[in-house]
């Protein structure tokens, strides 16, 4: 009888174990369960926010081209007017070098420089003796 009641508490054992054994897997099951269940709901919002994310790249890309565009624009403008500028210097200087009383006045003016006096400049750059006065006061003035 003895043989009975061990082979009867070896199978009871067994028993408990496997039951044990059992709810433990279980409780696996349902952890990893749960665990997969928060593993999808991140992906999904990993998956929104790179959306999200993918859009704005693509409004940022629209907006630089924009402004590069607007860039491009703004230097092409920046070249014509300095263009029209150098034009517009060179005719003045073209316009300082064709008028005559221009010429005239500065020769009379180099003269005064180079130590002329007041009775060649007017003779020589057919000055009145008032502009001719008004030079060397002036240059004097300068020095």
């Amino acid at each position: 009888m003895s043989e009975v009641v061990n082979a009867q508490t070896v199978l009871l054992v067994i028993s408990i174990t496997s039951s044990i054994l059992a709810l433990v897997c279980l409780r696996f099951v349902f952890v990893m369960g749960k665990k997969l269940q928060n593993a999808q709901g991140q992906t999904a919002q990993l998956s929104s926010s790179l959306k999200g994310a993918e859009q704005q790249i693509a409004i940022l890309r629209s907006e630089v081209a924009e402004l590069r565009a607007s860039i491009m624009s703004i230097g092409k403008r920046v070249v014509a007017t300095e263009q029209e500028l150098n034009d517009v210097a060179n005719q003045q200087a073209a316009q300082k070098y064709d008028d005559p009383d221009a010429k005239m006045y500065s020769r009379a003016v180099k003269m005064v420089e180079l130590g002329a006096d007041i009775e060649e400049v007017m003779r020589e750059c057919e000055l009145p003796r008032a502009e001719a006065e008004l030079l060397m006061s002036l240059h004097n003035k300068s020095k």
